[in-house]
């Protein structure tokens, strides 16, 4: 969609001089200077007015481009220099308005787990450890990993609220996590390799937010968080639906391959113009597609153990549903698909 606007051109003088104004310009010029004027058929008379001899239908285009899911980890991809926004009353008034939506998201998303923290530990205070396998770990460690990977994926970005809503999206559900493994619902090894993990996340993100973080530790951690991601999503949609089907690692192993592989050739100059980027942007689709996957987890196991349902927190669902509709707004704004 664009607009459209009809300029004229400029009869042609020798006095005259002019240009045309884009709205999108970075550096925006006259239509014409407020002194100049123009002579029409060698009169005398100055007009100034521009003289109406032919039409140019010039294309304004006022909004953005849907960015590439190549393009999805450009940190700032509205804030391109072909496209200047910020001089624009409405793009400062939605950007604000949109930033209001994201920071009112972290109310819900603060509240999310604490339904769910609270019956657990109800449980975990009568003993009843079989209401906790109701809450299948594999799912909680999924969205553990998803606001991990988003954590700094808008990091990078510099989304000063998205980073604040995926910070308390990974305290909470480390919360929920650890009493799992209190509750015997986790295996101690894989809680052990998570809290190392996340500590880890936490701590490089923050340094990075705030600039003090060496360029070559955060390639690194990026590198790790795009080997961790591709290879845990296929297995974990692998290992929902065991024992349908016969426990394996070989999805995940497959995925660590190829991903390794990948990310050894990006470094090396091996792969095409858009190879880097689309190493790059793994990180962030694999938090998005675990995401996805996380109530399907959740709903193969109330499939298979209906009676389960009663260890669920409804508000806790209604909580998710609410916090991600305010951040659609903001998704849309800046036309990132990671959101």
């Amino acid at each position: 969609m664009a607009d459209s606007l009809f300029l004229p051109l400029a009869a042609k003088s020798s006095n005259a001089h002019s240009s045309l104004f884009f709205r999108n310009c970075p550096s925006p010029s006259r239509l014409l200077p407020p002194k100049s004027s123009l002579l029409l058929h060698g009169g005398e008379k100055k007009i100034s007015v521009l003289a109406l001899s032919l039409y140019s239908r010039v294309s304004l285009p006022h909004r953005a481009a849907l960015i590439r899911a190549l393009d999805s980890d450009v940190p700032h991809p509205l804030h391109k220099g072909s496209v200047n926004f910020k001089n624009r009353k409405s793009y400062v008034e939605w950007d604000s308005l949109t930033a209001k939506f994201t920071g009112a998201a972290n109310l819900p998303f603060l509240l999310l787990q604490l339904p769910q923290i609270i019956l657990n530990t109800r449980n975990l205070m009568a003993r009843n450890k079989t209401a906790l396998l109701a809450v299948p770990w594999l799912g909680m460690f999924t969205a553990l990993l998803g606001n991990l990977s988003l954590l700094s994926y808008f990091a990078k970005k510099r989304e000063t609220e998205a980073v604040v809503v995926q910070t308390l999206g990974v305290i909470s559900t480390f919360v929920v996590i650890s009493q799992l493994a209190i509750g015997e619902a986790m295996p101690l090894p894989q809680y052990v390799a998570t809290s190392v993990v996340v500590a880890a996340g936490l701590i490089l993100n923050f340094l990075n937010y705030y600039g003090m973080l060496n360029l070559t530790i955060w390639k690194f951690w990026e590198d790790f968080t795009t080997v961790g991601g591709l290879s845990v999503l296929p297995q974990i949609m692998w290992s929902t639906f065991v024992p349908n089907i016969p426990n394996s690692i070989l999805p995940g192993s497959i995925a660590f391959v190829v991903a390794v592989a990948s990310i050894t050739l990006s470094h090396s100059g091996k792969l095409s113009e858009k190879g880097p980027k689309f190493i790059g942007a793994i990180s962030g689709w694999t938090a998005t597609l675990l995401f996805m996957w996380m109530p399907v987890s959740q709903m193969w196991t109330n499939f298979l153990n209906p009676d389960n349902i009663k260890g669920l927190s409804a508000i806790s669902m209604l909580l998710a549903m609410l916090g991600n509709g305010l951040l659609i707004p903001r998704a849309l704004f800046i036309r990132d698909l990671m959101w």
